[in-house]
């Protein structure tokens, strides 16, 4: 994990205050309208149902998701206005009638249906992880979407074993690093990671991959074949898609297995099923949230094991600089094109899309922005 520089926080009395008196409104970043800057509103709470339980939350993730919801590009597109944010940590303030999972004063975890981008969340319980004692709210933020995603793809459907090759593309992006650090570091493989430019290349290394391409250099098969030899790579993660997608599915080796998780360069390939038949290799594509409607055990167990994994030391989250709550509209979700230091990841369309990582906001000081170099803001218990 990167480094730590602490900054100025509210005060400790505010926070406890604030949780212990419960007003009777909150803050919220609101879509008002699509493609605009976010507005930081109060909101009125509402009750509670049985199976519910409110959130104080004080780290939410903005993904590829929020950006395009917000833009009304999402195959979902709740009512205006709506709060994105589907992902976070906090403690609980309070519980339905029929909650039994968590009580109040826990600290959690959880995801959300685009409603976590506010002071407060509710949720069903069953979308609620409790965050162990040593872990910070901080790192278990990090956690549901990108490790999540990279756990599932890793382990339920490319089944990945001790000491096969990884092949990584998009790999300085949250879903990219996570990848490499639970290939590397829980089920001991080799990665090797493929991004678009040579910075890129250096922070996916530093984060545990043996080896990298820079595929706006040449082709990304070559360079493959050279590092992994002739007889190519177990498994190929993209999220790429297009070219990159195809000269990754001609870098596996015999029975090798594709997992697809975006198309963030923007184009859809076909697969030529000629390959797949020579190799006998498998293709398969992955959808993390989908889980939680087909296959709830398998959901609440990948990050049931991203939280033990953390516990124990065997991942290292990364984090980065933050922003207040109030810049997260300006930042990232206007109408404009992204920052140059955000420039397209695992996110926007585009053919740099690589190093866009999720934000990860802390409602009572400041948001989260992953990659960078500095991380401040800090309250007690985080």
């Amino acid at each position: 994990m990167a480094a730590l520089a602490c900054g100025r926080c509210l005060p400790r009395t505010w926070l406890c205050r604030r949780a212990g008196q419960g007003g009777r409104h909150y803050r919220a970043a609101l879509c008002a309208e699509l493609k605009q800057p976010l507005a930081i509103e109060e909101v009125a709470r509402r009750p509670v149902r049985p199976h519910e339980v409110r959130v104080d939350v004080h780290f939410c993730g903005v993904n590829f998701a929020d950006i395009l919801v917000c833009r009304g590009q999402y195959q979902e597109r709740p009512h205006l206005p709506f709060t994105p944010g589907m992902e976070f940590s906090g403690t609980v303030l309070e519980t339905g009638t029929d909650v039994s999972s968590v009580k109040e004063g826990d600290r959690v975890i959880g995801v959300s249906s685009f409603n976590g981008m506010a002071e407060e969340c509710i949720t069903d319980q069953k979308t609620l992880w409790q965050v162990p004692e040593k872990v910070s709210l901080q790192e278990a933020a990090t956690l549901p979407v990108s490790y999540g995603t990279a756990i599932l793809a890793l382990e339920h459907r490319a089944q990945t074993k001790p000491g096969e090759t990884v092949l990584v593309t998009a790999a300085a992006g949250a879903t990219g690093l996570a990848v490499i650090d639970v290939a590397t570091n829980v089920l001991q493989a080799k990665v090797i990671a493929a991004a678009g430019s040579d910075h890129k290349c250096q922070l996916a290394v530093q984060r545990g991959a043996q080896a990298s391409v820079n595929y706006s250099q040449g082709g990304l098969k070559e360079a493959v074949r050279r590092l992994a030899g002739s007889g190519g790579v177990n498994v190929a993660i993209d999220m790429v898609g297009g070219e990159v997608f195809l000269e990754a599915l001609r870098s596996l080796a015999w029975e090798g297995r594709m997992v697809v998780l975006g198309f963030a360069g923007g184009n859809i390939a076909s697969v030529p099923a000629n390959l797949l038949l020579l190799k006998n290799i498998s293709a398969m594509g992955l959808y993390w949230g989908r889980y939680r409607e087909q296959d709830f055990p398998v959901f609440y167990r990948s990050l049931s094991s991203a939280l033990q994994y953390l516990q124990q030391g065997r991942i290292r989250p990364h984090v980065g600089s933050v922003f207040r709550l109030e810049e997260a509209g300006l930042e990232l979700l206007d109408s404009k094109e992204p920052p140059a230091s955000a420039s397209q990841v695992d996110g926007t369309l585009g053919t740099d899309c690589h190093t866009w990582l999720p934000l990860y906001f802390m409602s009572h000081v400041r948001i989260y922005y992953l990659q960078s170099l500095l991380c401040i803001g800090c309250t007690s218990g985080q």
